[in-house]
């Protein structure tokens, strides 16, 4: 099924009960089997088809028998079980199991599976993997508008952004900022068959660059190539990693989902201004939920910005599409919500750079 791999659900008589001291490797197959994978939505897939198939593959009642299952395990002793390796292998699983049905934001580790499919550049999958989600970590998080996003990007290529990719001998050099697990970034790649330089919060890079590594061998094959450097916006210059010193160097950035706080638009404004090129080909592509009219008001003053800089950037094409977004993931059932994206495409006003 393309949008999510669900796993199906065994029978409540498949459950190995523990009175008949079933095996490690009974157990462990038995539990693997009740992995939950997280919901991948998308523009032809929506979040409540896939939820209404998972629903489908456990009643209630089914649900609460493995439940108690779980239960049942991580009470156990498990002493029929040859080694203490054995059951804490077991004891970790059953526990990873019942996380996953408290939603996303008790999850521990996942690794989710992107699919990418369209007549004009094939199919292929990227593997993304998200830490867990304590604390501070948006950027640990893919969030929906990167795959709202990065499904679109092919008709940028031949439409609005196609003179920075017709005639091409060399690939083009993109910039990505914000770029959190990176789905963004490495979709440009690969769809582009772009040079793309994934950024983020230096504490954010460990796992952007394992992203960048996981997916490295298939974008190279498809004729793209991914790094991964750290860029804080409104940082020192020493502060800055020295590819990224010498500004304007960049004819695309992207940016999905950047606004989550009232400094962020200035911020971000600032980081477009020194790295996109001065000349008038130069475009930023950018794309904001618009969740809310503090998110709408974000987008409004982010635009003022770009267009107020010493060199402007002006709005040349704009659009609304719809979507589905899963922030706050309240929701134990991992609910994800229709809504608005607004996408924008900017460049130096052609007439204030004469």
């Amino acid at each position: 099924m393309r949008g999510s791999e669900l796993l199906a659900t065994p029978e409540e008589d498949e459950l190995p009960h523990l009175w008949q001291k079933p095996s490690y490797e009974v157990l462990l197959d038995a539990l693997q089997k009740l992995r939950v994978e997280p919901p991948v939505w998308g523009l032809k897939v929506s979040s409540a088809e896939i939820l209404k198939q998972q629903a489908a593959t456990a009643t209630a009642h089914q649900r609460r028998e493995i439940i108690m299952f779980l239960s049942s395990i991580i009470k156990s002793g498990l002493p029929w079980l040859e080694s203490d390796d054995e059951r804490e292998v077991i004891w970790e699983e059953a526990s990873k199991r019942t996380s996953e049905r408290c939603g996303r934001t008790a999850m521990g580790e996942i690794v989710r599976r992107w699919p990418f499919e369209n007549e004009d550049y094939g199919s292929f999958s990227l593997t993304v993997r998200e830490p867990p989600l304590t604390g501070d970590s948006l950027g640990l998080k893919t969030w929906g508008s990167s795959y709202v996003l990065a499904q679109l990007l092919h008709e940028f290529s031949s439409g609005p952004l196609a003179h920075l990719f017709r005639g091409r001998t060399e690939p083009t050099d993109v910039l990505e900022l914000g770029s959190g697990t990176g789905l963004l970034g490495l979709a440009a790649a690969s769809i582009w068959r772009a040079n793309v330089f994934l950024t983020d919060l230096p504490d954010i890079m460990p796992n952007l660059a394992y992203n960048a590594s996981l997916n490295r061998e298939l974008i190279e094959e498809r004729g793209g190539k991914v790094e991964a450097a750290p860029l804080t916006w409104g940082g020192s210059e020493e502060d800055v990693d020295p590819r990224f010193r010498s500004g304007n160097r960049y004819q695309l950035v992207i940016v999905a989902d950047p606004l989550y706080d009232d400094d962020h638009p200035a911020l971000l404004t600032g980081a477009i201004d020194e790295q996109l090129a001065l000349n008038s080909d130069a475009r930023v592509l950018i794309m904001v939920p618009q969740r809310d009219e503090v998110t709408k008001g974000l987008t409004r003053t982010l635009r003022r910005g770009l267009e107020q800089q010493a060199n402007p950037l002006i709005c040349y094409h704009e659009n609304v599409v719809a979507g589905e977004d899963d922030w706050g993931d309240a929701n134990h059932d991992q609910e994800t919500h229709s809504i608005s994206f607004w996408w924008g495409i900017f460049g130096r006003d052609q007439l204030a750079s004469a």
